[in-house]
């Protein structure tokens, strides 16, 4: 059975801060077959990688990323807040494009929900994925079906994930047919295993999230999981393959 692509969530984001510049540069050294990111608007429009709605957690900063300009934004350090950090800018997701042209990556762009601008974040990110040229390593997610239905219709040739939380409506393994692969959390496969080959003869291929244990990651390849989104891409690869050995 194919093992499972190791995806790094937010970047190598156990050992630098979460969408920083210098977690994806690691995570690409580290040999990461994909990369993971969030995408918001600023107020003035502008795209960046945060995955809070505020950027409490994540920058020494204060407030909501929506209701903030871009020149706001960057005002505030994104790094130092890390045990393994220093300052860092904020990153946006055209810098991030830039770095994954010229390598083999796949970049999975999360649009975030709900939010202040509805769908005008996936019109954005159609947009700068026409500008760059990239549509050939870009999947699309979102756990919103409206915003993935939305983002289908204006970019029909970018693969797309529904991320899950819970099975509910989607217990089959059936999606909607804007719907590429299923997306569901690790814990939705602790409960119910057998949801992966379900999806599987639905049509749909398993991207699972959020995967560093070592228990977690032996399910996701012996279930045949076919992307693996991790927090520590090296240290996930290297169980992968010590469990391929055995």
């Amino acid at each position: 059975m194919q093992q499972p692509s190791v995806v790094a969530h937010r970047g190598a984001s156990t050992d630098r801060p979460e969408h920083t510049i210098g977690a994806y540069e690691l995570a690409i050294k580290e040999g990461a077959d994909g990369l993971e990111c969030d995408i918001r608007l600023s107020k003035d429009g502008e795209i960046v990688c945060v995955h809070d709605r505020t950027l409490t957690r994540t920058s020494n900063g204060r407030g909501t990323v929506s209701a903030m300009t871009l020149a706001e934004l960057q005002q505030h350090d994104y790094g130092s807040w890390h045990k393994h950090g220093q300052p860092a800018e904020l990153l946006l997701l055209d810098q991030l494009l830039e770095l994954v042209k010229g390598t083999n990556a796949q970049l999975f762009v999360e649009t975030k929900h709900p939010v202040r601008y509805r769908n005008e974040v996936e019109h954005k990110l159609a947009a700068a994925l026409q500008r760059h040229g990239l549509q050939d390593q870009i999947v699309m997610m979102s756990f919103s079906p409206t915003a993935v239905k939305a983002f289908r219709e204006l970019a029909p040739d970018i693969r797309t994930v529904l991320l899950l939380d819970r099975l509910g409506r989607y217990r089959s393994g059936a999606l909607p047919p804007f719907a590429d692969y299923a997306g569901p959390g690790i814990h939705l496969l602790r409960n119910d295993p057998a949801y992966v080959d379900r999806a599987r003869r639905a049509g749909h291929e398993t991207y699972v999230w959020t995967v560093d244990n070592a228990e977690d990651i032996a399910l996701c390849r012996d279930l045949g999981v076919r992307y693996l989104a991790t927090n520590a891409p090296a240290n996930t690869r290297r169980l992968l393959t010590a469990n391929l050995a055995t």
